[in-house]
């Protein structure tokens, strides 16, 4: 009897732990949802970031009243993204724009706020937040060439570090990438298609990706929802409403 309950019970043990166990729901919602609390989508490559500071990206078409940005981050000079209307919409009396050098003359007579200039491989740090410029060109056409310097930036807030892809192809540099929060464009036409984001995604290996670049001036959400569902299983991916 002895040797049958040393046998049985290693047994009766699994077996009970595999009755009471109880599957997570999908992977690492929970804490998608506390890491993208303080993260808004306002449209194309809009975000404001709310944490130690207020943070906004490439501000355009901003509709809605929005509270005023510590820092605003520019990832080149395309209309569609250094908007200087837009950045005025923003703007406070301490407002920090970090940018490119070809922004800074289109937004000289709208702002006379601090402008902090940047390329790839540049870090600054501003009102303790830590931002670094990342490489961002296409590989595959020519609306943004290597050369001209633009960038996407990577910063951190609240705990969470956010990779700001900017106007890019998937590129080799995205392997170097560490991040918590990956913002990816997805429509194609000027940037990569939703599917060569899901390689990027795959490249990078963020906690979580966003899809962004669609809705306004290329990109369907159908163009998300393909890169959601190429990413199921493998990149936990969340698609924001438009605020």
């Amino acid at each position: 009897m002895r040797k049958f309950f040393k046998t049985a019970l290693p047994v009766l043990a699994l077996l009970l732990a595999v009755f009471f166990f109880v599957a997570p729901g999908p992977a690492g919602s929970k804490e998608a949802i506390k890491m993208l609390d303080n993260i808004k989508w306002l449209g194309h490559d809009v975000f404001r970031v709310t944490g130690e500071r207020t943070i906004y990206t490439d501000p355009f078409q901003l509709k809605k009243p929005t509270p005023v940005a510590d820092i605003i981050l520019i990832t080149h000079g395309h209309r569609d993204h250094c908007s200087p209307e837009d950045v005025m919409k923003v703007s406070g009396p301490e407002t920090v724009i970090v940018t490119t050098p070809d922004c800074v003359e289109k937004l000289k007579d709208v702002t006379k706020k601090e402008t902090r200039t940047i390329k790839p491989g540049d870090v600054l740090e501003t009102g303790g937040v830590k931002i670094e410029a990342v490489h961002a060109y296409n590989t595959n056409k020519d609306f943004h060439p290597k050369e001209n310097g633009w960038v996407g930036f990577i910063f951190t807030t609240e705990g969470t570090r956010y990779y700001l892809a900017g106007d890019t192809d998937r590129i080799p540099e995205m392997k170097e990438i560490k991040c918590d929060v990956a913002l990816l464009p997805v429509s194609g036409t000027y940037v990569m298609t939703a599917l060569e984001a899901v390689e990027a995604a795959l490249d990078i290996k963020p906690r979580i990706a966003v899809p962004m670049h669609f809705g306004a001036i290329v990109g369907e959400l159908s163009d998300a929802e393909t890169f959601a569902a190429k990413l199921k299983g493998k990149v936990e991916v969340r698609i924001l409403k438009q605020q």
